[in-house]
């Protein structure tokens, strides 16, 4: 782990550890913990479905889960955030949502209960014995709205690691990535690709992760100086803002991020066919100058989902090489522009969302931003140089506060913008 990570603290892991400690009446000592931190993904947006080439990083937030073996088959889950148990066996066929009857959709129990029981399906789906239940209590960081933050995939990958450990298999971070989005397709139904789940268990402290979901392949950039800067443990020269719009709705309640999805497929077909070739409708399977060649025969709708695809693979590219020269300023005004070509050409975000984007751009110090996320909901994402993180979060704070009183009445004064530093990977806290 990176010397400049402050997160999890002692006492939050002490915390946690107690708290299991007494669900299971063990000793606090065998309480294992699993740091499954959330994600920003400052360029590629909206292409790691379409097979695009991606770049994310992990922050000093997430997902914390205490968990021991059961003994024997059962789970039992309580929640810091959350209200009720989830109990189920691990001896238990885990069916889709869509195939369960009489899913109670609206508890509370089952929203936050899905994840562990997706994990148990997305584990068994790959041939794995599961014997071993836990006995475990899950948190998010305190005071922190995660929309928009992939919140959904560090839980799910919170609850495999627990799973694989206390029944001793041993995954390969590819692998995960795969059952993970297991969880995320095939059970809870959502269409959303892998970059989610490769940020948070391939990222290393102070590297932008990029993954071509293509081919799978990954590669960790690391920024100029990172070497030097573990070992003196000198500051970085940026910081990472979190600006919360209110905004609560779902993704998976959204048929936004689904319906986009469909139209860059749609999109591709029409791209193929013209080109002559018979493969999988997504635009990673479309030369540039295939779709330059081709482009006028698309729909004004669609032809707007091409373009950004092809503008934000581009983006990655030039962005890849910016962090790794340390140009934060070019890199910022990449991000700035990705955010651009979500709101004009993949036509997402709402009012809050692009207001709470503009706004970024004018603070102090900020290098560029956009939405972290869908854009439906949630927060901005920002780099900022580190001198200015103070005076840019209270700028934000305060100018969306007059155009948006209502939603920001209801969002907590000391964690409407949040500064952040980089992350490290999931991984599991022995005793």
């Amino acid at each position: 782990m990176g010397a400049l990570s402050s997160w999890p603290s002692d006492s939050e892991l002490d915390g946690i550890r107690n708290t299991v400690a007494e669900m299971a009446r063990v000793d606090v000592n065998v309480v294992k913990i699993v740091v499954s931190p959330y994600r920003i993904c400052p360029l590629g947006a909206h292409i790691d479905h379409q097979g695009g080439t991606v770049s994310a990083m992990t922050i000093n937030k997430g997902i914390i889960l205490g968990f021991v073996p059961s003994g024997d088959s059962q789970v039992l889950l309580r929640s810091g955030q959350f209200s009720g148990e989830v109990r189920f066996r691990v001896d238990q066929i885990q069916l889709p949502k869509h195939m369960q009857e009489n899913y109670p959709s609206d508890t509370e129990e089952c929203k936050w209960g899905s994840y562990a029981k997706g994990a148990l399906y997305a584990l068994q789906r790959g041939g794995n014995q599961i014997k071993q239940g836990i006995t475990g209590f899950i948190c998010g960081t305190e005071g922190l709205d995660s929309s928009g933050l992939s919140s959904s995939a560090a839980v799910g990958i919170a609850y495999l690691l627990a799973l694989e450990s206390a029944n001793n298999l041993t995954m390969s971070p590819t692998e995960n990535i795969e059952y993970d989005r297991l969880i995320e397709n095939e059970y809870l139904g959502l269409k959303n690709g892998i970059l989610d789940q490769s940020a948070i268990l391939l990222s290393s402290y102070g590297c932008l992760t990029c993954m071509d979901c293509k081919t799978k392949k990954h590669k960790l950039i690391h920024p100029p100086k990172l070497e030097m800067e573990k070992k003196t443990e000198a500051k970085t020269s940026y910081k990472i803002l979190l600006a919360f719009s209110g905004l609560k709705q779902a993704l998976t309640t959204n048929p936004g991020y689904n319906r986009r999805v469909t139209e860059c497929r749609e999109a591709a077909n029409v791209l193929l066919k013209a080109s002559g070739k018979e493969l999988e409708p997504i635009l990673s399977n479309v030369d540039q100058q295939e779709y330059e060649a081709h482009k006028s025969k698309l729909e004004p709708e669609l032809a707007r989902r091409a373009e950004h695809y092809f503008s934000e693979n581009m983006r990655v590219i030039k962005g890849l090489e910016a962090w790794g020269s340390g140009k934060f300023e070019e890199f910022g005004k990449l991000i700035s522009a990705s955010g651009l070509s979500s709101i004009h050409n993949y036509e997402c975000g709402c009012e809050p969302l692009i207001q709470l984007y503009e706004i970024l751009l004018k603070a102090p110090g900020v290098y560029g931003a956009r939405f972290s996320g869908a854009g439906f909901r949630g927060c901005c994402v920002a780099f900022v140089n580190a001198d200015y993180a103070h005076e840019a979060a209270s700028f934000v704070k305060n100018e969306y506060l007059k155009l948006q009183p209502d939603l920001a009445s209801h969002l907590n004064p000391e964690s409407a913008v949040v500064i952040c530093d980089a992350g490290d990977c999931a991984r599991v806290i022995r005793p």
